[in-house]
């Protein structure tokens, strides 16, 4: 059982809230194992080389994370007063989405099954 009352403990659990500036993509259809590769490129990075990066980084997945990165740069200015070229990336990570599954007619009857994945993508950056 809790201790407290409800209000208290809702009052002490947006207390341990991140301030961190952040940006999350849901529902994204691009597999994780995709996504890591150009998350991969960019972690650690100021924004200014990250968004180098996945501007010209040929891979689907580069667009939505650029669009991504845009927008945790965006509530970074906004909501947190934060400078954009102080700016780094902190954390990004992408987690396993739902999955489609599909099926394509084979030889002989037979069915296989094809799965379209999808993944959370989150980008969570802070100031150096």
């Amino acid at each position: 059982m809790a201790k407290g009352h409800r209000s208290q403990i809702k009052r002490e659990r947006n207390a341990n809230k991140d301030t961190r500036p952040s940006a999350k993509l849901s529902y994204a259809r691009v597999p994780v194992q995709k996504a890591c590769f150009v998350l991969d490129a960019i972690r650690g990075k100021d924004v200014a080389t990250a968004l180098a990066i996945v501007t010209y980084n040929p891979r689907y997945a580069s667009s939505l994370i650029e669009k991504l990165l845009k927008s945790a740069i965006a509530n970074a200015e906004n909501n947190n007063g934060m400078k954009a070229e102080n700016l780094f990336v902190e954390e990004c990570y992408a987690n396993k989405g739902p999955t489609m599954k599909r099926v394509r007619p084979r030889a002989q009857g037979r069915a296989y099954r094809i799965e379209k994945r999808m993944s959370h993508i989150t980008i969570v950056l802070n100031e150096r």
